[in-house]
């Protein structure tokens, strides 16, 4: 449990994936997900966030995807807003405004993170961001959403959705 507690919002990993585990294609994609499912599927998340801890692999990923506008130019495919913290311990010399960039313990991050969010949850992104968070014992809650989809092979670039 979060030793960060505040009112009734949570720390949340969230995780989509196919049948057989995939998660993310070549570097690191994850627009493959929105081939079986809307990008607004989840309107209760969305709305149930208030900001976002993400790592900075993840960052340059959902950057790229943004700047190619593969999700609608914002997460949940617009369907959220609100602050998105990317902790690193290499900020880009010209960050992006819209993103705040910390350097430093995984607590604290958390706990600017969570304060910004204004009682709403906050979601965790990124799988290296993810594990210090469970290893340190600040995860509320994981939601992992099975899509009825897998890949074709281990090292397909998009997987394939299932018959029926």
């Amino acid at each position: 449990m979060s030793d960060t507690s505040t009112g009734n919002s949570k720390v949340v990993v969230n995780r989509s994936m196919s049948l057989d585990g995939f998660i993310a294609a070549p570097g690191h994609a994850m627009n493959w997900i929105f081939d079986f499912m809307a990008p607004d599927a989840f309107p209760e998340i969305a709305a149930a966030t208030g900001a976002m801890l993400i790592g900075r692999r993840t960052y340059e990923v959902a950057k790229r995807q943004r700047d190619a506008d593969e999700l609608g130019g914002k997460e949940y495919g617009g369907g959220w807003s609100g602050p998105v913290f990317v902790l690193t311990h290499r900020p880009p010399e010209s960050p992006d405004p819209a993103d705040m960039f910390l350097t430093g313990d995984i607590g604290e991050a958390v706990a600017t993170a969570r304060s910004a969010a204004g009682g709403k949850n906050l979601e965790i992104l990124g799988a290296d961001v993810a594990g210090q968070c469970l290893r340190r014992g600040l995860v509320d809650e994981i939601l992992v959403y099975v899509l009825r989809c897998c890949s074709a092979t281990a090292s397909a670039s998009r997987p394939r959705a299932l018959p029926g």
